[in-house]
C-alpha cells in the first residue's frame, strides 16, 4: 500500500457502480440487447452471455460486444439496443448518487484537486446519466472511451488522457483512480497512477482488486477525501 496519499493532484472516478448507484441497470440493458441479437432469454447461451458480461464489468461496453457475438455489425448492433435500453432506464428515474459520492467530489474540489468522471458507456448514455442526476457542472471533465481513442477499460487511455487534457498533475503518481471493477484497477496500475482503489459498492470485490493491483481498498468513494486528507 502505497504511503504516499497527500500529493495526488488529479483523481478518476468511475462512475456506474462507484459514483452512480444503478441497481443493475447494466444486466437489464444487456437483457434487451441479447434478445435483439436472437439469443433466447432462459437459454444456456443467454446464460453464459450475462456470466459474461457479469465478469467483465467495466470493460468497454463495445469490446464486451465484440467477444459475445464476433462480428463488427452484430457487436454494433448489441451496443446500440445496450445503450438506447440503459437510457431509457436512466430517463425512467431508475439511478442515483452513490450515498455520498456527490459530496466527495465536492469536497475533493474544494481541497483543490481535479476530478475527472470516466466510464466504459457510449457518450450518449454517459450524458444521461449526467442529465438525470444534474451532474453536468459537477466536475470539469468526463471522458468515455470514444474520447480517448476509442480503448476503454482495462487500458489505461482514458486516464491517461486525464492527465493530458487537465494538466492537474505533473506526474502519474500524482493521479488517483477509483473504480468498482477490476478492469478500473487495471487501468490505473496501467497508467502509472499513485493510489488505486476499488470500492465495495459495485461489480467486484476485495480479491479482485488485490489481483488486478489495488494500493487500496475502500467501502465506498465517499471514504476517499478522508484518505487524501491523512485522515485515515
Amino acid at each position: 500500500m502505497t504511503p504516499v496519499t497527500t500529493d495526488i493532484r488529479l483523481v478518476v472516478l468511475d462512475m456506474a457502480g462507484t459514483t452512480v448507484a444503478d441497481g443493475g441497470l447494466v444486466e437489464r440493458a444487456f437483457e434487451t440487447a441479447a434478445v435483439e441479437l436472437g439469443v433466447e432469454p432462459g437459454s444456456a447461451e443467454h446464460a453464459e452471455h450475462l456470466a459474461y458480461v457479469r465478469a467483465t464489468m467495466g470493460e468497454s461496453k463495445i469490446s464486451v460486444f465484440r467477444h459475445l457475438f464476433g462480428t463488427e455489425d452484430r457487436a454494433q448492433r448489441a451496443n446500440s439496443a445496450f445503450e438506447k435500453a440503459y437510457g431509457d432506464l436512466v430517463d425512467g428515474g431508475l439511478i442515483a448518487p452513490v450515498p455520498g459520492a456527490e459530496e466527495a467530489i465536492r469536497e475533493l474540489a474544494d481541497s483543490g484537486r481535479t476530478v475527472v468522471l470516466t466510464t466504459g458507456f457510449a457518450r450518449v448514455t454517459q450524458d444521461a446519466i449526467l442529465d438525470a442526476l444534474g451532474w453536468r457542472d459537477l466536475v470539469p471533465l468526463t471522458l468515455c472511451p470514444a474520447d480517448a481513442g476509442g480503448r476503454g477499460r482495462p487500458y489505461p487511455d482514458m486516464v491517461l488522457e486525464a492527465f493530458l487534457r487537465t494538466k492537474a498533475a505533473e506526474d502519474v503518481t500524482q493521479v488517483a483512480v477509483l473504480g468498482d471493477t477490476s478492469y478500473d484497477v487495471l487501468s490505473g496500475v496501467r497508467a502509472g497512477a499513485g493510489l488505486v482503489a476499488g470500492v465495495r459498492t459495485g461489480a467486484h470485490g476485495d480479491a479482485e482488486f488485490r489481483a488486478a493491483g489495488a494500493t487500496h481498498v475502500l467501502d465506498s468513494v465517499a471514504d476517499l477525501p478522508a484518505l487524501l486528507l491523512g485522515d485515515r
